[in-house]
């Protein structure tokens, strides 16, 4: 069975509750494919996944854009991964690059907050990437490597994981990996998989894109064969995530 196309849209830190719902009102008017072609996941900030999960269509799903590392408790501004199982929330995105710059997660930091979402029943966006430093030292596959070996160390069932791909250096500036340097990197990490955890992970875990995806050059990447969908940032606040989410039908037409 192949890998369903997966995209989501991390809201990051934007948005009152009147954008908000403008957002959703467009995300439910929308025609896109079905769930059979197509995952949709949004990520809004923690304050707001209440109200849109209240809002949004049935086949969407939410996901937070962080949690805690263990059990909640004595830890005063964190949110638990209890506390979205509670709150019906499928989804956490972990390890993004502006969380590993700006607060500066590392890697076994990451792995750990990875293994303890999944121990209570969450799934998953794990997001790897390189800076431009690294990128032009060479260094990029070793980077990326070290990032995920943080969370195969860990965890032993990859159902619930999927890997973004962002390059840091294309977060947010308008320069975006060219499908070539995407499907290299995703080719390098799915190698990896295969060669560290198992042959049937590397070929069923989805491996997601994210830096400045746009409804421009969404389907060139799309079309990679080891690009299983995006992680989309900014464009998801705005209406072309649906020409985003429709490039789906890229990879079922193929």
């Amino acid at each position: 069975m192949g890998r369903k196309f997966f995209v989501g849209g991390n809201w990051k830190c934007n948005g009152t509750t009147d954008e908000v719902k403008k957002i959703v009102t467009t995300l439910n008017e929308a025609e896109v494919p079905s769930e059979d072609v197509v995952e949709v996941v949004v990520s809004p900030p923690f304050v707001f996944l209440t109200l849109v999960k209240g809002l949004l269509r049935s086949d969407f799903n939410i996901a937070a854009q962080n949690c805690w590392v263990r059990k909640g408790g004595a830890f005063t501004g964190e949110v638990s991964a209890e506390m979205l199982v509670n709150l019906g929330i499928p989804y956490v995105i972990l390890g993004h690059s502006e969380r590993r710059q700006l607060l500066r997660e590392a890697n076994d930091f990451v792995g750990d907050k990875v293994a303890y979402a999944l121990s209570q029943g969450l799934k998953v966006i794990a997001c790897v990437g390189e800076t431009l430093e690294q990128r032009e030292s060479g260094s990029t596959m070793d980077v990326v490597a070290a990032q995920t070996k943080a969370i195969a160390d860990r965890i032993s069932d990859w159902t619930n994981v999927v890997v973004a791909y962002e390059p840091v250096w294309a977060i947010g500036t308008g320069k975006v990996a060219t499908p070539a340097q995407a499907q290299e990197v995703h080719c390098g990490l799915r190698k990896w998989l295969h060669a560290n955890v198992s042959a049937e992970v590397a070929a069923s875990t989805r491996i997601i894109y994210g830096g400045s995806v746009s409804g421009a050059n969404c389907k060139e990447l799309a079309a990679q064969p080891d690009v299983d969908g995006f992680l989309v940032g900014g464009a998801s606040l705005k209406p072309e995530f649906v020409d985003i989410i429709k490039s789906a039908t890229v990879k079922s037409s193929a």
